[in-house]
């Protein structure tokens, strides 16, 4: 919120006083749709699963998918130890789903599955729409629309007359303020950097955060299968680092 209050003077100014074909605007509104999507789907896998189960699953889609986009679409490229990277990333999020193999009695929930998948494959989609618009408006406009989207795809699973908003604000307002800052923060940068570099090579770099939600849900929140779930994140960092570092 404190973001969308600070940039809403730039998107004005950005999409009413400069004239710009209708199909940008149409996309626009449709990155700001994928963002209601993306919250929508995020709030109910983290609520059905665990946070280091599903942020791994997530990410690793997206982080697969989007390359391949690019390399398709956007004529991109990627050398041989970037495919090595891919591989690898796609192979820590089989092995964090275990969707066909039982390991060691764990097998993931259908509505985690679905969920996690319906949040991988938005990130994948508001990324590639984003990426196009970057032609068109500043980071600073896509991230005004990315957080009112985000905002009014939480808004179904507000349940107002359950829970005190000035009570929880109370108990938790730091964490609240710290999220509202650091998570669009974080999209800002990724924004700036998605337009200066091929996005096959910016996209894998974002999901460093796999391994701290790991860590986290892990050693902090003591959920189980750590051993699983640390190798998993393991493959998929190693992946990243492949990527970004030998990916070009």
């Amino acid at each position: 919120m404190p973001f969308t209050l600070v940039l809403l003077p730039q998107m004005i100014a950005e999409t009413v006083m400069t004239v710009s074909p209708l199909q940008n605007y149409l996309l626009l509104l449709l990155s700001a749709a994928i963002q209601a999507g993306y919250a929508h789907f995020l709030s109910r896998s983290l609520i059905y699963g665990d946070l280091s189960q599903v942020y791994p699953m997530m990410r690793g889609l997206a982080t697969c998918m989007i390359p391949l986009f690019g390399i398709l679409f956007l004529n991109e490229s990627l050398t041989s130890w970037g495919w090595l990277g891919l591989g690898l990333i796609a192979a820590g999020f089989f092995l964090t789903s275990a969707v066909s193999l039982k390991i060691h009695g764990w097998n993931v929930q259908g509505k985690v599955l679905f969920n996690t998948i319906a949040v991988g494959l938005c990130t994948m989609f508001y990324v590639m729409v984003d990426k196009v618009n970057l032609q068109y408006f500043s980071p600073a406009t896509l991230l005004a629309v990315s957080n009112i989207g985000f905002m009014l795809g939480l808004l179904p699973s507000i349940r107002f007359g359950q829970i005190s908003l000035l009570r929880e604000l109370r108990e938790h307002g730091k964490w609240f303020l710290a999220g509202s800052i650091l998570s669009p923060g974080s999209y800002l940068l990724f924004l700036f950097a998605m337009n200066l570099s091929p996005l096959s090579y910016v996209a894998p770099l974002r999901e460093i955060g796999t391994v701290f939600s790991t860590l986290i849900g892990v050693f902090i929140l003591k959920e189980g299968k750590g051993a699983l779930r640390l190798l998993s994140t393991g493959m998929i960092f190693a992946g990243i680092l492949f990527v970004g570092i030998m990916g070009m």
